[in-house]
């Protein structure tokens, strides 16, 4: 059986970027928390937490501390968890990404420029919970067709439009598309992370192609379930693992090519157990 891995597969920029602070801080032997899992990988904050990195789930969490490191998760904060920071004397340590920084500059600019906001993406998840709390006035989440179809904009403010860094793009450009034709003055920033488009377009082009399909990356990781679904539309039989454990295969005896690919916040070690383990056993 051949086996094609990814070339984008595993870590991202950011994502390394955020972890190797973490690991740095570690060694200055202070008390180190982080504001949110770091990364959306369990297998990561597993080990950060047997190092003693605690994870601060809140607000009301942080303002309990009296002292220590506080880093800020890759996926990023609003703008009132750094005043609590500063409020109460932590040392801060940002490892938001900063492809997602500039989001955050662009929604706060954008927005005292008198902008209404609309943020294309998953409400809810921590980065566009990071991004609402950058923006002046209320910002609206648009996920899907029926949200933009149904959006009315009743103040006749411009728009700003921006994306969540690991929005599927096509539907992304979809979605635009749909406040072009409502007519309405809008400044579209596409601010969908490069490696994210890349890695989707990868992962579709092999899936395309291959008898069976692996996805790796952890079950919370948004960027992870957007392969996924990509994967699953071109190849019927995709899996969505998490570790090597995780894999339960029950392939026909007609597959010979199998892909793989994982989420920006996949570790490489998980990634090469799967990938060996698959080579030797199948």
């Amino acid at each position: 059986m051949e086996v094609i891995l990814a070339k984008t597969a595993g870590f991202c920029f950011g994502v390394k970027r955020a972890v190797e602070q973490v690991y740095e801080q570690i060694e200055s032997e202070k008390k180190i928390f982080t504001y949110g899992p770091i990364i959306h990988n369990e297998e990561v904050v597993k080990d950060l937490e047997k190092k003693g990195v605690r994870v601060i789930n809140g607000v009301e969490e942080l303002t309990n501390l009296e002292s220590g490191t506080v880093i800020i998760r890759s996926h990023g904060v609003s703008a009132d968890i750094y005043d609590a920071v500063r409020d109460k004397n932590l040392e801060c340590v940002d490892a938001t990404c900063p492809f997602v920084k500039r989001i955050h500059k662009t929604v706060e600019k954008e927005s005292l420029n008198g902008y209404q906001i609309i943020i294309i993406g998953n409400d809810g998840h921590p980065e566009v919970e990071g991004i609402k709390g950058w923006s002046k006035t209320p910002a609206v989440v648009i996920e899907s067709r029926e949200e933009a179809e149904n959006f009315i904009n009743r103040t006749n403010q411009k728009l700003c439009i921006v994306s969540q860094t690991t929005f599927n793009y096509n539907k992304f450009q979809e979605l635009v598309e749909i406040f072009q034709k409502k007519g309405y003055d809008i400044l579209v920033v596409n601010t969908i992370c490069s490696a994210t488009e890349e890695r989707q377009t990868e992962a579709r082009q092999i899936a395309a192609d291959v008898d069976a399909m692996i996805v790796i990356g952890g079950t919370h990781s948004s960027n992870t379930r957007k392969l996924y679904e990509i994967c699953s539309k071109e190849c019927e039989n995709t899996y969505f693992i998490q570790t090597l454990d995780d894999l339960n295969l029950d392939l026909p005896k007609s597959v010979r090519l199998v892909g793989i690919t994982a989420g920006a916040s996949t570790p490489n070690n998980i990634i090469e157990e799967v990938q060996n383990y698959v080579r030797i056993n199948f």
